[in-house]
C-alpha cells in the first residue's frame, strides 16, 4: 500500500515537473521514434557506409580484408569506358522518357476527366499496368518484341514492314525499353494530373467559352497554367524514377547488346553483387547520388522560375 502511494505521488511530481508544451514535445518525439529508427537504419546508415566503403578495397566474400585505398576507386571509375557508356544510356533514357511519359499521362488524364460513362473504365484500364509487377511486364514485352514470333513484328508484317530486331539491336534496344516504360508508367502520372484537373475551377472554362476560345486555346491558357505546380511535381518524381532504371534492362536485355542498355544502377548492381567488389560499387553509388542530386537541384531551380 505504501509502495502504491509513493508511486502515485511520484507520478504527480513527474506530471507537475513538465509543462503541457514539454509533454507534447516528448510525446511527438516518442511517436516519431520508430520512423526515425527505420530512416536511420535503411537510408542514412547505408549512405554513410557507401561513402566510407568507396575509399576502400572491399570484397564481399572477405569482409575482414578491407583496406583503405584513398581515391583509387574513383580514379578507376573515371577511367572505365563502361561507366561513361552507362552514364550516357541513363541520361538518354531520362531525357526521352520523362517528357514522353508526362505528355502521355497528361493526355490520358484529360481524356478520362471527361464526364462520360466510360471514364471510370478508362482510369482502371490505363492504371492497371502500374499495379502490375515490372518484372512481369518486362517478361511480357520480351515476348512481344521477339524477332521470330513476337506480336509486334506480326503487326508490322501485316503492313508490309519487315521484321525488326528490337531488343537484339544496339540501335533499337534502348528505344524499345523506353516505349515499354512509357506505356507501363504513364498511368501513375495520369492519376496525379487527374487530381490536379479536378481542382481547376469550371468558371475559368466558362469564361473562356464566353471569349470564344477553342479547345486548344483553353488547354494552353487555362489547363496548363492551372497545372503548373502539379506538372513540376510530376516532372521531378518522373526524373528521379528514370535515373533508377534497372529492372527493364536486367530482365529484357541483361544490359546488352554490347552494353547499349547498361545503366548506372545496373553497373552498380553488377559490380556489387555479381563481382562482389563493394568498394568499386560504392564509388559508383556515390557518383550516381551526386548526379541525381545535381539534376534534381537544376530541375527545381528551372521549375521555380
Amino acid at each position: 500500500m505504501e509502495w502504491l502511494l509513493n508511486k502515485i505521488q511520484g507520478e504527480k511530481t513527474f506530471r507537475l515537473s513538465f509543462t503541457y508544451q514539454q509533454q507534447k514535445k516528448w510525446l511527438g518525439l516518442f511517436f516519431s521514434l520508430p520512423a526515425l529508427v527505420l530512416l536511420f537504419t535503411f537510408l542514412i546508415l547505408p549512405v554513410g557506409l557507401a561513402f566510407v566503403y568507396s575509399f576502400m578495397e572491399y570484397n564481399m566474400l572477405n569482409p575482414a580484408g578491407k583496406t583503405f585505398t584513398g581515391l583509387s576507386n574513383y580514379a578507376r571509375l573515371f577511367q572505365d569506358a563502361i561507366f561513361f557508356t552507362a552514364l550516357k544510356n541513363t541520361l538518354y533514357f531520362s531525357v526521352l522518357v520523362v517528357p514522353l511519359q508526362c505528355a502521355v499521362a497528361l493526355g490520358l488524364a484529360i481524356l478520362v476527366n471527361k464526364k462520360v460513362k466510360t471514364a471510370v473504365i478508362g482510369r482502371v484500364f490505363f492504371f492497371s499496368p502500374v499495379v502490375t509487377s515490372m518484372v512481369v511486364v518486362a517478361i511480357l514485352w520480351t515476348f512481344l518484341y521477339n524477332v521470330d514470333s513476337g506480336l509486334i513484328n506480326s503487326g508490322l508484317n501485316f503492313f508490309g514492314i519487315p521484321d525488326q530486331p528490337f531488343l537484339l539491336s544496339e540501335g533499337q534496344a534502348m528505344n524499345s525499353i523506353i516505349f515499354m516504360s512509357v506505356w507501363q508508367g504513364a498511368g501513375f502520372q495520369m492519376m496525379i494530373f487527374l487530381a490536379g484537373l479536378k481542382d481547376v475551377p469550371e468558371t475559368l472554362y466558362e469564361a473562356a467559352d464566353i471569349d470564344g476560345a477553342n479547345a486548344w486555346q483553353k488547354f494552353m491558357n487555362v489547363t496548363l497554367p492551372s497545372l503548373k505546380n502539379v506538372t513540376g511535381f510530376v516532372l521531378m518524381i518522373t526524373t528521379i524514377q528514370a535515373f533508377r532504371l534497372f529492372i527493364q534492362p536486367y530482365v529484357m536485355t541483361n544490359g546488352g547488346p554490347s552494353d547499349s542498355t547498361k545503366t548506372l544502377v545496373f553497373m552498380l548492381y553488377e559490380n556489387g553483387f555479381q563481382f562482389r567488389d563493394v568498394g568499386y560499387s560504392s564509388a559508383i553509388a556515390v557518383v550516381f547520388f551526386l548526379v541525381v542530386l545535381t539534376v534534381s537541384l537544376i530541375l527545381k531551380k528551372v521549375l521555380n522560375q
